[in-house]
C-alpha cells in the first residue's frame, strides 16, 4: 500500500479507463472524485482542495488544455496537474506544459507509474505550500501543528489539528465523515467511532476559546465550519 493518502480528482470521459483508475486508487486507500466532463472537472477543482488532478486531454465538451488553464487560474490551491493522453508528439506535450501541466503520462500507462507520479507531484507541491493558513478568525501553522482562534491558542491533539485544518481548507463547504476518516487514518480506520470523539474534543476546545457553534454537524454528510461572517 502507498504510504501517502492522497485526495485525487480524475477528469476522464472514458468509462473503462476511469473505472480502472478508480479501482486501483481505492486499493491504495486514496480518495477519488471523478468528473466525466471538463465543465464538471473545473467546477470540482475550483471548489475543493485536491492533492493531484489527473486530466485527460480529449474531453467531450472542453479541450483539456482549456480545462488545465481554468483549474490553474481558479483552484483554491496550486494543485499539480498530471495530464493523461494518447497525444505523444513533442508539440502536444509542449502545449500542455505551457498551459500549466506539471507532468505528462501517455496512454496506455502502468497504474503503478501513475501512483508514483502522483506521489511525487504531491510531495513537490507540499514543499511550496505556505505554512500559515488564515480562514476567518482562525490562524493555523501547519509546520508546528498549532492553531489559534481570535488570538487564543487552541490546545489540540494532532488529530484535532488535522480535522480543523481540513475543515478550514474546505470552508465554506462541508467535509464528509468518510473524507475526515481517510484524512486521519487512510484506508484503515479504527473499529470504534473515534472520529466522533475527536470531533467532540475539537468542539469543546472551540467553545472554551469563545467559538461555540462554529463546528456544525451536517446530518447524513459530515461537518463544516459556520463562521460569523456567513451569518450576517
Amino acid at each position: 500500500m502507498s504510504a501517502a493518502v492522497l485526495t485525487v480528482l480524475l477528469i476522464e470521459d472514458h468509462a473503462g479507463i476511469a473505472r480502472q483508475i478508480a479501482t486501483f486508487v481505492d486499493g491504495l486507500g486514496w480518495q477519488l472524485d471523478h468528473a466525466g466532463t471538463g465543465a464538471l472537472g473545473v467546477r470540482l477543482a475550483t471548489s475543493h482542495v485536491y492533492d493531484v488532478v489527473l486530466l485527460d486531454l480529449n474531453l467531450p465538451d472542453i479541450d483539456g488544455l482549456q480545462v488545465c488553464r481554468a483549474i490553474k487560474a481558479g483552484a483554491p490551491s496550486n494543485v499539480p496537474i498530471l495530464m493523461l493522453t494518447a497525444r505523444d508528439a513533442y508539440e502536444d506535450k509542449a502545449r500542455g506544459f505551457h498551459d500549466g501541466a506539471d507532468d505528462y503520462l501517455t496512454k496506455p500507462f502502468d497504474l503503478r507509474e501513475l501512483a508514483l507520479r502522483c506521489e511525487a507531484l504531491a510531495r513537490r507541491s507540499q514543499l511550496h505550500v505556505h505554512q500559515e493558513l488564515r480562514v476567518g478568525p482562525f490562524m493555523l501553522l501547519a509546520r508546528e501543528s498549532r492553531a489559534h482562534y481570535r488570538d487564543v491558542a487552541l490546545s489540540l491533539t494532532q488529530s484535532g489539528f488535522k480535522i480543523l485544518m481540513l475543515l478550514c481548507r474546505e470552508h465554506p463547504h462541508a467535509v464528509a465523515r468518510a473524507a475526515l476518516s481517510a484524512h486521519l487514518w487512510g484506508s484503515e480506520p479504527p473499529e470504534s467511532d473515534a472520529l466522533k470523539s475527536h470531533i467532540y474534543a475539537l468542539r469543546k476546545q472551540l467553545e472554551a476559546a469563545g467559538g461555540a457553534g462554529l463546528l456544525v454537524t451536517i446530518p447524513q454528510l459530515g461537518y463544516r465550519l459556520a463562521l460569523a461572517d456567513e451569518k450576517g
